[in-house]
């Protein structure tokens, strides 16, 4: 057995024993359901982790994910539905089969290519199932908005519907952009909230395909942008501290300055 054999197997003597006699009433209680909650949790915990590149918490949160993960597939297998195996066989099958470019004789162009090639098989897996499944149905329906939002686009791209220039696109996020001001500049009404919060809508959802273009996820992009904000934010209170400065107290003008002062920092 390799090392990495043992550890996942030293996991699930783990769970074993939380789950068996003598083992842990909370964990007993657990149902494929309630762990999905901590699943999504702990995969956020270890994303920001690894944004922050911080190694020592995202080892650490790998652990938390990957517990869960097995813990999950001890409760499938509990329940006769599949095994760890299973997950593994199935997934080694479906990987190979989506790279034939590297596991078999095709031959791919460039980027583009190969993810029009990997929509076409991801489509005949599942045309097999009775259904008639459009070109959207494989994304989960829980995704952030805003990942939902980059993944449409880059599914929409692979399918040659979205702007043929960058240019173009552009131009798209102007008049989206514009239907917004117009929105906000409309008279008072009972649908002018409606409005304005569609029209931005629209206009948010065109600038991911943007920066999609550019090579820039949106959500992660929007993710460091809040982080810089917080970190400033806490040097500007840190600095209103040394100064015997109330920060909530201070004016806008004053505010500004120190922010600019803790940008200049870097």
């Amino acid at each position: 057995m390799s090392s990495d054999s043992a550890s996942i197997a030293k996991i699930q003597e783990v769970i074993e024993a939380l789950l068996g006699p003598g083992g842990c009433p909370w964990d007993q209680k657990q149902t494929p359901k309630s762990l999905c909650d901590y699943i999504i949790e702990e995969a956020f915990e270890l994303v920001s982790a690894i944004r922050a590149e911080d190694q020592a918490e995202t080892c650490e949160e790998l652990g938390d994910v990957l517990f869960l993960l097995l813990f999950q597939a001890t409760l499938a297998q509990r329940a006769g539905h599949f095994s760890l195996e299973d997950v593994a066989t199935q997934n080694a099958a479906k990987m190979i089969r989506r790279h034939p470019h590297v596991f078999g004789d095709t031959v791919v162009a460039d980027q583009e290519e190969l993810l029009r090639n990997w929509e076409r098989i991801k489509r005949g897996e599942k045309s097999g199932n009775g259904k008639v499944n459009g070109a959207f149905d494989s994304l989960p329906e829980g995704l952030p908005p805003l990942l939902k939002a980059y993944r449409l686009h880059a599914k929409a791209a692979r399918l040659n519907f979205t702007w043929a220039t960058d240019e173009d696109a552009r131009a798209q996020f102007d008049a989206e952009w514009r239907e917004f001001e117009e929105a906000c500049a409309s008279p008072d009404s009972d649908q002018k909230a409606e409005r304005m919060e569609e029209e931005f809508g629209d206009a948010l959802f065109t600038l991911v395909e943007l920066g999609r273009r550019k090579g820039i996820k949106a959500n992660a992009a929007l993710d460091r942008a809040n982080l810089k904000f917080l970190s400033r934010y806490a040097r500007m209170e840190e600095l209103a501290r040394q100064r015997g400065i109330d920060l909530l107290e201070m004016g806008l003008d004053d505010k500004n300055r120190l922010w600019d002062e803790v940008k200049a920092q870097g």
